[in-house]
């Protein structure tokens, strides 16, 4: 059971860091575009459309990868004060009574979507040589489906912390460290830091 839950996890994060190559293409488009517009006065008819598809794409690509690193924001200030049963307790009701009916209804809204768009083969009215949206709303179904996947897999975790009292494991990523873990990574307490800093000063008032 576990290897597949971590297949899960590997598929959800291949896919979103795959899809996050789409950040140098939306970097460079709205850079090219800023320069033609301010340097050269040629504005472009696509970079406006174009942002906003890949902006959108990467947003719902990322949405698994970014659920199996257990990475979504949480409200309650309180879940990490809580005991592993409680916190898989809480993550239980709420999966099975907000978020798998709300992704089965994005799945079901995004299909009809992409079969219209496909249909009529649709283009964006925003600019006059519109590009073909129905590629990018046929994203919104495919998102979908990887997210539910992963949402089972949570699901799946939920239950298992629920019965061992310990969250199973997870494949791990690149986290954010804080200053305190940061100091204790590199072995220097603060009179170190702050005679470096000194030593730093005398050495920029000497020159």
């Amino acid at each position: 059971m576990q290897r597949l839950l971590l297949f899960v996890d590997e598929v959800s994060a291949y896919v979103g860091k795959a899809f996050a190559w789409l950040i140098l293409a939306l970097t460079f488009g709205i850079t090219y575009e800023v320069m033609s517009r301010y340097l050269f006065n040629a504005p472009t008819s696509w970079a406006f459309d174009a942002s906003y598809m890949m902006y959108g794409t990467l947003f719902m690509m990322a949405g698994a990868y970014t659920l199996s690193r257990n990475g979504h924001v949480r409200g309650d200030v309180l879940y990490g004060f809580f005991p592993p049963r409680l916190q898989a307790g809480l993550d239980l009701l709420l999966y099975l009574v907000f978020f798998i009916p709300g992704v089965v209804a994005l799945i079901w809204a995004g299909t009809d979507f992409a079969e219209y768009s496909w249909g009529i083969r649709e283009h964006s009215s925003v600019s006059a040589d519109g590009p073909p949206l129905y590629p990018f709303k046929t994203i919104i179904p495919i998102a979908g489906a990887l997210l539910l996947a992963q949402g089972l897999v949570e699901i799946v975790r939920c239950a298992v912390c629920l019965r061992r009292g310990e969250w199973p494991s997870r494949e791990r990523d690149v986290e954010e460290v804080d200053v305190d873990e940061l100091k204790k990574m590199v072995s220097f307490d603060d009179r170190e830091i702050e005679l470096a800093a000194q030593a730093l000063r005398e050495r920029e008032q000497t020159k």
